[in-house]
């Protein structure tokens, strides 16, 4: 990389390069570890608006449709996992989200306010 200072080429030095992927690498170490640590989730817990219509295990294979007020979803839970196999929203980022298993995972559909939340 370089950098042009008062008139003068100026190299990275290989110290700062090493610098720099130590801390990338570090970084990612962390953020691993960090993943690792979150225990699997029990249960799921679902709310629309901040209220909450739908308390369920991750052990029982379950749907569940959730109305809301802007429209609907439908909440599969199986194999330990809860996902958002349906929406009616204009994005349907919500139905694109890997499904979620470990405690304090979310999966978030703005447009409905809707909010699956997976807890201890």
């Amino acid at each position: 990389m370089r950098e042009k200072k008062s008139g003068k080429l100026m190299l990275l030095k290989k110290a700062d390069l090493l610098l720099f992927f130590a801390v990338i690498i570090l970084g990612a170490g962390f953020f691993m570890i960090y993943r690792m640590s979150l225990d699997d989730g029990k249960r799921v817990k679902v709310s629309v608006d901040g209220e909450v219509v739908y308390e369920g295990s991750l052990n029982e294979d379950h749907t569940e449709e959730i109305t809301c007020p802007g429209g609907r979803n439908v909440l599969v839970i199986e194999q330990g996992e809860a996902r958002v196999s349906e929406a009616d929203c204009p994005d349907k980022i919500c139905a694109k989200h890997k499904p979620v298993s470990k405690s304090g995972e979310t999966i978030i559909c703005l447009p409905h306010k809707l909010v699956v939340e997976v807890t201890e």
